[in-house]
């Protein structure tokens, strides 16, 4: 499923329709784990796309970075990828070359990456993710370091800078 279909179905949904969310994720990534059980928390079995299997095409990766606000540069994955190695951590690089590198190594793409009918976001840190959702999950609920993000009672605790 791409983004570009999922929010053409926030034109089509009916209230008694199921929320679709798809997740670009990454199992080895604790953040990309955590925002998937929170997605599955509220109620809802997302659309899992593995793009380290999968992954990406030049316009799949335009589309996500412009629904979602971001820039190449801004969804470059810096740490535990090839990034510096490839030379594009030099401001200098541009986005299109960026953009081939991530189509080249699919790891230089930061995740997750969720799309939803009320968006698209980068879900770090993963209580982003919390936005996307139609209704929050049943709590306690806590992000991967601990922190508390929604108490007992089902309430969104803690920064909400998102």
């Amino acid at each position: 499923m791409d983004c570009v279909r999922n929010r053409a179905l926030r034109n089509e949904r009916t209230d008694t329709a199921p929320m679709s969310i798809a997740i670009h994720h990454n199992p080895d990534c604790g953040t990309s784990r955590n925002v998937l059980a929170i997605i599955r928390a509220a109620g809802v079995e997302p659309v899992v796309v593995e793009y380290l299997q999968t992954g990406w095409t030049k316009p799949q990766l335009q589309g996500l970075f412009a629904a979602a606000g971001l820039t190449p540069r801004g969804a470059l994955r810096t740490s535990k990828s090839p990034a510096a190695e490839l030379g594009l951590l030099d401001p200098a690089v541009d986005d299109e070359t960026l953009l081939a590198a991530m189509v080249e190594h699919p790891l230089l793409v930061n995740r997750p990456i969720v799309c939803s009918p009320k968006g698209v976001r980068l879900c770090r840190p993963s209580e982003l993710v919390l936005d996307l959702l139609e209704r929050l999950p049943p709590g306690p609920l806590y992000r991967e370091d601990g922190e508390l993000l929604i108490d007992a009672r089902g309430r969104r605790v803690g920064s909400q800078d998102g």
